[in-house]
């Protein structure tokens, strides 16, 4: 791997600047779902262990600039202090007067919280300025915010820069995680796409045909697909405007050697509604009034198969409707057996986006997995080949 990680830096009575995300639902002034906390557990964990005084670096929500006293930071105090098993002080700002103090009254064992970065308009402006202010707080910084490195802002990329630099532990296990399933994967490797759109994963279309063996294309995206072929999809969710660009994927995929799996059956409906009268049919016999809102039983008996002759899987969006019943059974059954096949060893299997996690999640299997990201856009950003600057920034 090409950058540090908390291994190689000499902790012991460093201020360790410390970006994490803990960008996490809340409601009455609750945190509602901590997981992104809880997978910061062990950089914190080690920070303390080895004598170091971790200081975090945090945005919350989109307030552009300007102090929005509902963003603070502050709330979120009581959960980290659960989660982490130790102190938690808080200071209304992230550089200047105020942080240095509070950092030089931070006592062992004790963990700071800086207010949110973005209230400062240089942080989304990457600025020099502000990055120097905040690396004038610490000596060493850690990255642990994978899911905030596709940004180049003043807390992710320039600050990275300013000070000796390393990846946390989720930000190594990530990184480790997809480094594995794209860069240097075990062969064969198989895809599965799913979602409502292509046009919004053409980029990730057109980098994966390149590097996988099977593509699995799921979701309503199929639909256009399916539509490309010249097969009428009914009142099907599709983008017929798509279908040239579809077209020209599987063509793509073609001559790169890439398989495209599409569904050979679907499951179809009047009426998207839990428990809606439905039947399966072959995926070219979508009657006119009806819509395909899942993958079929044969279609999922072929997903099982390539997945049990693959090696490593990358999984991002459902394969159907999974938000409703009956229209999840493709989405569960292929999911349990990605698990089933990573529990016999036989499987690396890497999933991430907000979808796919919740569809996991209701499946049962999240688990199960070799490796589940909590990022969204930069989980995709990586899957489509582009650069990350918080990556990039901490490379030796």
């Amino acid at each position: 791997m090409g950058w540090k990680t908390l291994d190689d830096m000499e902790l012991e009575g460093k201020t360790v600047l410390t970006r994490v995300d803990i960008n996490v639902p809340m409601e009455d002034g609750k945190v509602t779902d901590d997981t992104r906390i809880r997978r910061l557990v062990p950089t914190i964990s080690d920070l303390l262990a080895k004598g170091a005084k971790p200081v975090l670096l945090a945005h919350f929500g989109r307030p552009k600039g300007q102090v929005v006293p509902e963003m603070s930071l502050q709330p979120l105090v009581p959960a980290l202090e659960a989660a982490f098993g130790a102190p938690v002080m808080f200071v209304a700002d992230c550089r200047g007067p105020a942080a240095e103090g509070a950092i030089a009254a931070l006592q062992p064992g004790q963990i700071l919280l800086l207010e949110n970065t973005r209230f400062h308009a240089g942080e989304e402006k990457n600025d020099a300025d502000l990055a120097g202010e905040m690396a004038k707080l610490g000596d060493i910084y850690c990255n642990d915010a994978f899911s905030a490195a596709h940004r180049a802002h003043a807390s992710t990329e320039a600050l990275a820069r300013l000070l000796p630099s390393c990846a946390g532990r989720l930000m190594a296990a990530e990184l480790k995680a997809l480094e594995g399933s794209l860069a240097t994967p075990e062969r064969p490797v198989t895809a599965v796409v799913g979602g409502a759109k292509v046009s919004t994963k053409l980029d990730l279309l057109g980098n994966l045909v390149a590097k996988v063996d099977t593509l699995v294309i799921g979701g309503g995206m199929a639909n256009t697909f399916l539509a490309a072929q010249g097969i009428d999809v009914g009142k099907s969710l599709c983008e017929h405007d798509m279908t040239g660009t579809a077209k020209d994927i599987m063509a793509r995929a073609e001559a790169a050697g890439c398989t495209i799996l599409l569904p050979s059956d679907v499951v179809v409906a009047r009426e998207f509604k839990a428990g809606a009268e439905n039947e399966t049919v072959p995926a070219d016999a979508c009657p006119a009034d009806a819509m395909i809102l899942d993958a079929g039983p044969a279609s999922v008996a072929a997903i099982a198969t390539v997945f049990a002759d693959s090696k490593t899987l990358i999984w991002n969006g459902p394969l159907g409707a999974f938000e409703i019943a009956p229209f999840d059974i493709a989405t569960n059954t292929a999911a349990q057996k990605a698990a089933d096949c990573t529990k016999a060893g036989t499987l690396i299997s890497v999933a991430g986006g907000g979808d796919t996690v919740a569809a996991l999640n209701q499946a049962g299997v999240a688990e199960d997995f070799s490796y589940i990201s909590t990022a969204g856009g930069a989980f995709l950003e990586w899957m489509e080949g582009k650069v990350l600057p918080g990556v990039a920034a901490l490379q030796v």
